[in-house]
């Protein structure tokens, strides 16, 4: 028998669409004891904390202070922004819209990961004899390497779309920008998994 959990201030509203679930769950005539309606407050408790996590909007899960690069970066300094900062991926901007997203793979495809190549045998290669793979991309920019169009979502988009977003596309981060394509924040996978989400 389901017991409700002890409140919490962050508590989602039950709605009276959550009591109606919950009561069409429990079987039988229900003739409203304290004990069905203690049934169906932890049922409906539980529908409306699936529904709060999963319709958290972006704006309540982002990083805010994102990390983001310009078109005209070198690469040198976006390996040392998204090393610095601890992220696998920035957005890149030009005229302070998102533009496009530069991540590890984009790094790695361009240095012939994609081509069949282990992530290893890059590292190798550089750390060995030949020559070192990530050598010719000192002369480039976010711009050349970034992928784009960007993949983006309003402050108002919901986690779970987000995480449909990402499974989809077979991304990691999510940018999420205003009305005019402007860097509000960024939504990670760890972000959907701390605000309790589908990841």
């Amino acid at each position: 028998m389901p017991q409700p959990p002890p409140r919490q201030p962050q508590d989602p509203q039950i709605d009276e669409q959550d009591i109606l679930r919950a009561m069409r769950e429990i079987p039988g005539y229900l003739d409203i004891t304290p004990e069905d309606f203690r049934q169906v407050y932890a049922r409906a408790y539980a529908h409306a904390l699936e529904r709060v996590r999963r319709g958290l909007p972006a704006e309540r899960v982002m990083t805010r202070e994102a990390a983001a690069v310009a078109v005209d970066t070198p690469l040198t300094e976006v390996a040392r922004i998204m090393a610095q900062r601890r992220v696998s991926g920035v957005p890149v901007l030009q005229g302070g819209r998102v533009v496009g997203l530069i991540s590890e793979k984009d790094f790695l495809d361009a240095m012939g990961a994609q081509g069949g190549r282990h992530f290893m045998e890059v590292v190798a290669q550089c750390l060995g004899q030949g020559p070192c793979l990530a050598a010719p991309l000192r002369a480039a920019t976010a711009g050349e390497l970034m992928s784009a169009p960007a993949v983006v979502a309003g402050p108002e988009t919901s986690t779970s779309e987000i995480a449909e977003i990402m499974g989809q596309k077979g991304i990691n981060r999510v940018p999420v920008v205003d009305s005019q394509g402007r860097l509000l924040g960024i939504v990670s996978r760890a972000d959907l998994l701390r605000a309790g989400g589908p990841a």
